[in-house]
């Protein structure tokens, strides 16, 4: 498929659906710096001694139990006559239940002989406590305590979590409520596409796949079909696979499976499904794949025969496919699905990435697939996204973050990068799917695609041409299987607090308006006071950062402790010069605060804020109070034109 973007892109294959580099989230190759936007100029001295990258190193995690219990373990007294009728219990928590002001009802007995019983609205902890100490002095009872909710032990410390926004952001998927159902043991996903990398994220789950590629000029690797499925490398020169443009490897099949299945760890990103298992089916190669080895990695994959082939020995359970092209859905396309279909594997397919409605893109038209759009971070339909009639569902496909290698051709050391595309959405929604099928292994092909549908929620933003049923809800659609703790509703966002204009606490910061230069400040990259009157929000100088054109990370950070029992509200004036486009997010700029144990990303503005003029934003850090946090910004630029985050003014008020 053909991408749709507003700028020169790097192709990533005729046949892929069209995974637009949008910038990689660590230090790439630099290219030439850009002029089209200025770096600032040096006039004041560079921000003092750099300080380490703080990247989020986890999120932080409510307790399921802040608000209190609904239910309580009750063990009666082995000589007690009252606990052998269920009249008797009754009797022993009636004077609890009376003073609490609940209706008690037991629910069952458990394995070592104690009773579950539950009120009918939930106890804050201190009447919790005063229920439970009011029971515990029936003379029947041994003793009481709170049903507590455990969470999954999936509590994810990848270093790159943070950025995952389509696991956890507003407009997200809402993956880690579905990890209290499932993650996915014992479920292997198919990736049909370019082959796997070795990476440290993604070794862990990987199983012997097969290289589908029957060119060998197009495999790379010097024979045709065989037993390695490893990715050789999809570049091309200027003048290859019908482009006037040269093209680096986009290690693609390795980006899809780390939004699969990554593991988690410490490190990188984690998978929709961590505990799952990922097989290769190598197909594209240099200039995309044949039908016909797509069509026959498909039919082997689910564990069908195929000639010349030994046949697979881990069959998977559902195959992604974040590839495609243009025209009708072909009998052998059809034939290949429908074989797959019938031995009870879903298969989810990519819309593609044209703007265009998907009846024109294939396999998105083909019968009996799940078809998958994509959405960005505001909850929009992606400004590339295909769309509907043949559109199934819809989720994340821009800015995503994922595993890929940092080889310009040939394979080299494991890194990760941020694409946009239809084929980033697609494994979202795989992903859920081998989390739907570790819960309950007997639902079909096509039970799995109306649970899909049924608990997608609307669209949060907008989508002309049609995206399904919505954007899938992974915690619902778990829920909805049965089991599990349903998931909570999503928050009404809090309106940003107006500055006070006479705080108890006073000013916290040093040098917020940069009128002494560094002072106060540390940095690292290209984050620079600037003396311009004319280009600042009031006074001489601002603080400048990014403006390379290549991908670089900048950051200007200060220490600062909060008081306690106070209100505490951020302010700064941010002004966007850009040289990008305004369809999407390129270039980013996060507000931030670090308390010592994780990064916590309060605010992101992109270079599609271009053209406003300085703006005046506020963040609440009332949370930290009493904390000696970090306050900081970090710009991430991407390998493209350059943007410019001009930032004035900034003020920290405690009442």
């Amino acid at each position: 498929m053909t991408t749709a973007e507003d700028r020169p892109t790097r192709r990533l294959g005729a046949a892929l659906a069209a995974a637009v580099v949008a910038g990689s989230a660590l230090a790439a190759t630099p290219a030439a710096t850009a002029t089209e936007v200025p770096a600032p100029a040096e006039k004041a001295p560079i921000l003092a001694t750099p300080v380490a990258d703080l990247a989020a190193r986890g999120m932080e995690v409510p307790d399921p139990n802040a608000d209190g219990y609904d239910k309580f373990i009750v063990t009666y007294k082995e000589t007690a006559s009252a606990a052998a009728t269920a009249q008797g219990r009754a009797h022993a928590w009636g004077k609890a239940a009376k003073q609490a002001g609940v209706s008690v009802k037991e629910l069952r007995a458990t394995a070592v002989g104690s009773r579950v019983i539950k009120a009918d609205k939930k106890l804050s902890q201190a009447e919790s406590a005063e229920f439970m100490e009011t029971l515990k002095a029936d003379p029947a009872v041994e003793s009481v305590e709170p049903d507590v909710i455990f969470t999954a032990a999936l509590d994810p410390k990848d270093a790159l979590y943070n950025q995952q926004w389509g696991f956890h952001g507003a407009n997200g998927m809402r993956v880690p409520g579905a990890w209290d159902h499932s993650t996915g043991s014992g479920v292997t996903v198919g990736i049909i596409d370019t082959g796997q990398t070795s990476h440290p994220d993604l070794d862990a789950n990987t199983v012997p796949g097969y290289d589908f590629i029957s060119d060998p000029g197009n495999a790379r690797d010097g024979d045709g079909r065989d037993a390695d499925p490893t990715d050789e490398g999809d570049w091309s020169v200027a003048g290859e696979c019908n482009s006037p443009y040269a093209s680096d490897s986009s290690w693609h099949g390795s980006h899809v499976a780390g939004t699969v299945g990554a593991v988690a760890n410490t490190e990188g990103v984690v998978g929709v499904a961590p505990d799952v298992k990922l097989q290769h089916a190598r197909v594209l190669g240099k200039c995309g794949g044949s039908l016909s080895d797509i069509a026959d990695a498909i039919v082997w994959a689910s564990g069908g025969s195929v000639p010349g082939v030994p046949d697979n020995q881990t069959p998977v359970d559902v195959i992604n496919m974040s590839l495609g092209g243009s025209g009708a859905c072909s009998a052998t396309y059809q034939n290949a699905i429908d074989s797959a279909v019938s031995r009870g594997v879903p298969v989810v397919v990519a819309a593609g990435n044209d703007n265009r409605d998907a009846s024109g893109a294939t396999p998105a038209n083909c019968d009996n697939v799940i078809t998958v759009a994509a959405s960005d971070s505001s909850g929009n339909r992606s400004s590339f996204s295909n769309y509907g009639s043949p559109v199934d569902v819809t989720a994340p496909g821009t800015d995503i973050i994922s595993t890929v290698n940092a080889g310009k051709t040939t394979p080299s050391s494991s890194t990760y990068a941020a694409y946009n595309g239809t084929s980033m959405a697609t494994p979202h929604v795989a992903g859920a799917v081998a989390l739907m099928l570790a819960k309950d292994g007997s639902l079909t092909p096509a039970a799995v695609e109306s649970a899909l549908k049924d608990n997608a929620r609307s669209m949060p933003g907008s989508c002309s041409g049609g995206c399904g049923a919505g954007l899938v809800d992974a915690a619902t659609t778990l829920a909805s299987l049965g089991g599990g703790s349903d998931p909570a509703p999503e928050p009404e966002p809090e309106p940003e607090p107006e500055p006070d204009p006479d705080p108890i606490g006073g000013e916290l910061l040093t040098n917020g308006g940069f009128e002494q230069g560094a002072t106060g400040w540390l940095g690292t990259g290209n984050s620079t006071p600037v003396y311009s009157a004319a280009g600042s929000h009031s006074g001489n100088y601002h603080a400048a950062m990014n403006g390379l054109g290549y991908r670089n990370t900048a950051t200007i950070e200060q220490r600062v402790s909060l008081p306690a029992g106070t209100t505490s509200t951020l302010s700064y004036a941010l002004r966007v010069d850009s040289n990008e486009g305004t369809s999407a997010a390129y270039d980013r700029m996060s507000v931030m605060v670090n308390d010592g144990i994780a990064s916590y990303t309060l605010k992101t503005h992109s270079n599609m804020e271009q053209g406003r003029g300085y703006a005046t934003h506020t963040a609440d850090l009332s949370r930290f109070a009493g904390k000696d946090v970090t306050v900081f910004f970090r710009g991430e630029e991407d390998a493209y034109s350059a943007t410019v985050f001009r930032l004035d003014d900034v003020s920290l008020t405690a009442r």
